[in-house]
């Protein structure tokens, strides 16, 4: 990653096979803003021992990402926190399947004070438990499992089947003060899909995306980045009302200028420029 960006503010986030080994680096020279490493879903049983060896290995020789771990209700799950607890370059962990609050602070527990945790919700059951789960303590953003959670409730894979468990996960972490919660993953490499998949977890109020290959990255970054027209706009709606909002005259002023302010915040994080109207850019 060329840059870095503050993983609260993260837009693609990068899955990885714990397994291939040999594609870790170029992941991380990636356009996507965070990696993961992972040792559930994308990795057979059998080699799980091989797998989880060879990311704390590459952690140690000086590689940083984070790391998809199994649920807790599975015996991978404690092996992975014993792997992972002294490893450097661990960025935080994602839980997989998670259904309660309990199993947070259980993961929790057994890794380093102040340990990033992504809590993965792909379940009825997890989904149910999102207002208890997001104030865990120790639950840094939550992100939907889109692909379990249709296994798991039979709902379909169109925006209007998924609207429900999307807002619910909004409004559960904005409720718990946490960022935005991470969308699942586009599951096509065609780029006008890509791209409209991208502005409906914009849409949703979500603020990051999982990816399944470093190429879908870009699209999740451009869509959940402020639009040049947006800076434009920001700017002058602060020109207008002033950065201490001295110029504000109506009720509708101050959420125009928070917005305002907001976007110019996201702008300067994500290499947007700002310095001018009519002059606004990105630098990826």
């Amino acid at each position: 990653m060329s840059t870095r960006i503050r993983p609260e503010l993260a837009r693609s986030w990068l899955l990885v096979p714990g397994h291939a080994a040999d594609r870790f680096d170029p992941a991380a020279a990636s356009r996507a803003d965070a990696v993961v490493l992972d040792l559930e879903d994308a990795v057979p049983a059998a080699d799980k021992p091989d797998a989880r060896a060879g990311v704390v290995d590459w952690l140690r020789g000086g590689g940083t990402a984070w790391v998809r771990i199994n649920d807790a209700t599975t015996a991978f799950w404690a092996d992975d926190l014993d792997a992972l607890r002294a490893t450097p370059g661990l960025e935080g962990v994602m839980l997989a399947k998670t259904e309660s609050g309990q199993q947070v602070d259980a993961t929790a527990d057994r890794l380093p004070d102040g340990t990033r945790i992504l809590v993965l919700i792909e379940s009825a059951t997890g989904l149910e438990a999102a207002p208890e789960i997001a104030r865990a303590d120790s639950t840094f953003r939550l992100v939907f499992g889109s692909g379990d959670f249709r296994r798991d409730t039979g709902v379909g894979d169109t925006p209007l089947a998924l609207a429900y468990p999307r807002s619910r996960l909004v409004i559960a972490s904005r409720a718990a003060r946490l960022p935005g919660p991470i969308d699942g993953p586009s599951l096509t490499d065609d780029p006008a899909s890509l791209e409209q998949e991208a502005q409906l977890t914009r849409s949703m109020g979500m603020t990051g995306k999982l990816c399944m290959t470093p190429e879908r990255a870009p699209y999740a970054n451009a869509a959940l980045s402020p639009s040049t027209e947006d800076v434009i706009w920001a700017h002058d709606v602060i020109d207008r009302l002033g950065e201490d909002g001295s110029g504000v005259r109506d009720g509708s002023d101050l959420p125009k200028l928070a917005k305002a302010k907001k976007i110019t915040t996201l702008a300067r994080a994500f290499g947007v420029a700002v310095t001018r109207r009519g002059n606004a850019g990105s630098g990826r």
